[in-house]
């Protein structure tokens, strides 16, 4: 192997240089508790809600709504659990084509008595907020409708949801995991009620998110003990983690524009010369109402587990799914959701680009990609 190349920044991100830097000291100078009444712990605390401030204007949100968790997975669960506790009703609106955290959370509820009914989806993975507007009902506590979709990379009508929810006086929640730090996100404008994000997706460390509760959702806490986060999410804050999210949320809001600009580029080459150099290939999700990172590509006769081993003998990473399901044998549920069958679902692959993926990596891509189709194609028990 001559070289190596990551096309799976949907899955996580590198962190940073500059990112790196700004945590170092953190780690064993600057390392109170911001717990602590004393100048180490008072020295922490500042850092603490400065970074807070950081992320909290960046989608028009106040400090005080802004939460630090660990992982998207755990503000997700916290954002379902947590309304579906502190609130009268039992009905609870969530898209086909969540997260698995979202999903699991929904069942989870489901088997102790909630109402949880899926909202569908389009051939291209969207969700109609005439739906949701129909399937609202006087006992619905919470709809959860994810901003891009992880897999495909469509972009959700969020803000026709949350006027929705807004106007029957129902807790809107979005995964925001895949959008934050690449488009503008304005909690007020898009009337927004929870709002989940994560670090490892903008090139900040793993082992830090956030969840956005607006002042006034009813919400009760997961996690009892020291009342850390406005009592929210009791346990010691991850102060350099935390210090990386907020420096990894500056330099994407700083770059944002330029960075959509050149992705956007890179995505499109790619997609276009994909489907012209390679015969029965075809692209999943919105042509247009897609994030700029994200190409997800079907191709018959073929399995995509063949082909992310066949690239990743070459060098490249990809994806087949989502990482956190990708290792499972059923197809994706939410291209079974779009409507594909199973064989279409599992000819598919996921290549997502990132701020380190340079013009030459993606000639590289588009050079040995045909070559590991037709190869798997020659062998394929699916070919026709």
């Amino acid at each position: 192997m001559k070289q190596k190349i990551y096309f799976d920044y949907a899955a996580t991100t590198p962190i940073d240089s500059r990112v790196v830097k700004a945590m170092e000291p953190f780690f064993n100078k600057k390392f109170g508790n911001a717990s602590s009444l004393h100048s180490f712990g008072n020295e922490t605390k500042k850092v603490l809600e400065k970074n807070r401030n950081i992320i909290a204007k960046t989608i028009n949100a106040k400090e005080s709504e802004i939460i630090f968790t660990s992982s998207a997975t755990e503000s997700n669960n916290t954002a379902l659990k947590g309304v579906a506790f502190a609130n009268k009703g039992k009905h609870i609106l969530v898209s086909s084509v969540e997260h698995d955290c979202v999903l699991n959370s929904a069942k989870w509820l489901k088997a102790k008595g909630y109402d949880v009914e899926l909202l569908s989806v389009d051939k291209y993975g969207m969700v109609n907020p005439k739906e949701v507007e129909r399937k609202i009902r006087k006992d619905t506590i919470l709809v959860s409708v994810m901003h891009v979709n992880n897999e495909v990379g469509t972009i959700e009508p969020i803000s026709e949801i949350g006027s929705i929810c807004r106007k029957n006086n129902v807790y809107f929640h979005t995964d925001a995991s895949q959008s934050f730090g690449k488009i503008p996100i304005n909690v007020v404008d898009m009337n927004i009620d929870l709002l989940t994000a994560s670090s490892q997706k903008i090139y900040g460390p793993k082992g830090a998110a956030i969840l956005f509760i607006r002042n006034g959702v009813k919400i009760e806490p997961l996690l009892h003990g020291g009342g850390q986060e406005m009592n929210m999410r009791s346990s010691t804050e991850n102060i350099p983690a935390i210090v990386g999210f907020g420096k990894a949320t500056e330099l994407c809001l700083a770059e944002m524009k330029k960075e959509n600009k050149r992705l956007t580029k890179l995505r499109d080459r790619i997609i276009k010369t994909i489907l012209k150099k390679i015969d029965n290939s075809y692209l999943n999700g919105h042509p247009k109402e897609r994030i700029s990172n994200n190409v997800n590509i079907r191709f018959s006769f073929i399995e995509g587990e063949s082909i992310l081993f066949m690239l990743d003998s070459f060098g490249v990473g990809i994806s087949t799914a989502s990482a956190c399901s990708s290792p499972k044998l059923e197809p994706s549920h939410v291209l079974s959701a779009m409507g594909l069958k199973h064989e279409e679902a599992h000819g598919s692959i996921r290549i997502s680009i990132g701020r380190m993926t340079k013009d030459k990596d993606v000639d590289y891509l588009l050079n040995v990609l045909p070559k590991a189709i037709e190869k798997i194609r020659l062998i394929s028990p699916h070919k026709k």
